[in-house]
């Protein structure tokens, strides 16, 4: 394994024990997904990156992608992006429900931070607009330099990323009514323009004054004559498409996965930027032997060539929520954990799920055991056992646990803050100290496996003798040397509280895989035959 062109380099490849290798089991991401886009003064592509805190430029001519603001500072998950006459950058924070402003030199400011779902932005001859998708959200403008508001329109069922057209009136999508509106800047009642979309979630103007849309479920890109609302197929490319830009001519989308497509004419279209892994979160391994991945808006199943398979996302019939947790149950069977609260069986063939539990504070690992499904609530600090109906506290006072595996003895065994624990009864017994934060752990007969995201490592630790090895270190898990992540609280009613969980899965051949959460990648680490 080598450093790749990633959204994180490795300084060098990681260090694995004699006896053993370490391969990328899938490519790794160039960004963290991909939401926002917005033609900069510079010709470049500003990408917003929600799940990754932040903010790349584009240049569609060499494929560069520049880091202008970076995971940890002062820009917390940005949604969309707009730019004024002077260059000044505008930001919606989603998760914060705040506006940003980043100027020219780098220096940032908080235009406003009470508007919760602060998402859709644009500029208009020197008029910042701003939207709240959420349900009984608001339109308003935002004075530039004092962050005055006035609002324009309330109780719209989810407004997203908006666009002043060449009539001047302010055009924007409405998720929750499937259609686009418009309104005067100045105030009015607000008229609609197209209904009967693909989930409408982004709108720009091309250089002929007509609309044009992405849509998030259908994966359509439309233009829609803003006279008589004719709607015309531009593209059909995969569900999560979020925001367009123009370059000159030039249009190009986004997708939640992280790839920017170019449309071109006759219906085709080009990748700029592969898609790939937000994360990844947890991992499991099918009774089929195929590796499935939960990234939370997306669920995958791993093909052999390491290509991603999507079997499920956010907007697909009967996904039950943004992943983090997962075991494999059965043929085609999953027990997930969401980010929204939920325990839920997943049938992603049926686009079914079977809610479990609901109203949980942070869920993460979960796995089947004598006791059932045993699942890690991290808001609260307990070990949950869960049934249909019934939820059971096994273990509370945990210091922010997160992975679940079960032990030899049949006990619950839990990651927390510099630890593992097995859960005994109703208390919880230190079996490894002196780690720094365990996420993802597996037990394989005496052997328990931690992936240590402080120290970059999979550790090996014989429960028997409590003897323990470094199987491979400089792994790129947790965050990059140097960053402090700063929390995502997470966008009701889509998730709750976003959080790191670098996973680990066994295959039926005894390969590790380990979710490689700073490049966005899955590893595959085996012993040498």
């Amino acid at each position: 394994m080598t450093p790749q062109d990633a959204r994180f380099t490795l300084a060098q490849p990681p260090v694995v024990a004699e006896g053993w290798t370490v391969e990328r089991r899938t490519a790794p991401s160039r960004l963290f997904g991909a939401n926002g886009l917005r033609t900069g003064p510079d010709g470049r592509v500003y990408i917003a990156q929600v799940t990754g805190s932040q903010i790349s430029a584009l240049n569609i001519g060499t494929g560069e992608v520049d880091t202008v603001s970076a995971k940890g500072g002062d820009i917390i998950a940005p949604d969309d992006v707009a730019f004024d006459d002077a260059g000044n950058l505008y930001a919606t924070e989603v998760m914060d429900g705040r506006v940003s402003v980043r100027a020219g030199d780098g220096t940032t400011r908080v235009l406003r931070d009470d508007l919760p779902c602060a998402n859709g932005i644009t500029v208009h001859h020197g008029r910042l607009f701003i939207g709240e998708c959420r349900e009984g959200g608001r339109l308003m403008e935002l004075d530039p330099a004092t962050g005055g508001q006035r609002i324009l329109l309330e109780n719209v069922p989810s407004p997203n990323a908006m666009e002043v057209g060449p009539d001047g009136l302010l055009y924007f999508p409405v998720m929750g009514a499937n259609e686009i509106w418009r309104i005067d800047p100045d105030g009015g009642t607000p008229e609609v323009v197209a209904t009967g979309l693909g989930v409408p979630d982004a709108v720009k103007f091309d250089s002929q004054g007509q609309l044009v849309s992405t849509q998030v479920h259908s994966g359509q890109v439309l233009r829609i004559d803003p006279r008589t609302g004719e709607q015309t197929v531009l593209a059909n490319l995969n569900p999560g498409l979020d925001n367009l830009a123009f370059v000159g001519k030039r249009l190009f989308v986004s997708n939640f996965t992280g790839e920017i497509s170019e449309v071109l004419d006759g219906l085709r279209t080009r990748a700029v930027l592969p898609g790939g892994l937000n994360w990844p979160l947890d991992l499991t391994v099918g009774s089929d032997g195929e590796l499935y991945v939960a990234d939370g808006t997306y669920f995958y199943h791993v093909r052999a060539d390491g290509t991603l398979h999507a079997l499920g996302m956010l907007f697909s019939p009967g996904y039950p929520g943004f992943v983090r947790g997962v075991t494999a149950t059965g043929p085609g069977e999953f027990v997930v954990t969401t980010s929204g609260g939920q325990v839920a069986r997943f049938r992603p063939s049926d686009g079914e799920s079977d809610f479990l539990a609901d109203g949980l504070d942070q869920l993460y690992g979960v796995a089947i055991g004598p006791r059932g499904i045993v699942a890690v609530e991290q808001g609260t600090g307990r070990l949950l056992s869960v049934d249909a109906g019934r939820t059971e506290v096994l273990a509370s006072g945990l210091d922010t646990p997160v992975g679940v595996a079960i032990g030899p003895d049949g006990n619950p065994l839990v990651s927390e803050r510099g630890r593992v624990v097995k859960v005994d009864g109703s208390t919880a017994e230190p079996v490894v100290d002196g780690l720094g934060c365990p996420q993802g752990i597996l037990v394989d007969g005496d052997l328990l496996y931690i992936v240590d995201t402080d120290a970059k490592s999979l550790i090996a630790v014989n429960l028997s003798s409590g003897s323990r090895q470094t199987i491979a270190s400089g792994l790129p898990v947790g965050a990059p040397p140097g960053v402090t992540p700063k929390p995502l609280r997470g966008m009701p009613p889509f998730s709750g509280p976003q959080g790191p969980f670098a996973g680990i899965a066994a295959g039926l051949d005894g390969t590790l895989y380990v979710s490689a959460d700073s490049d966005g990648s899955v590893l595959a680490i085996r012993r040498q035959a």
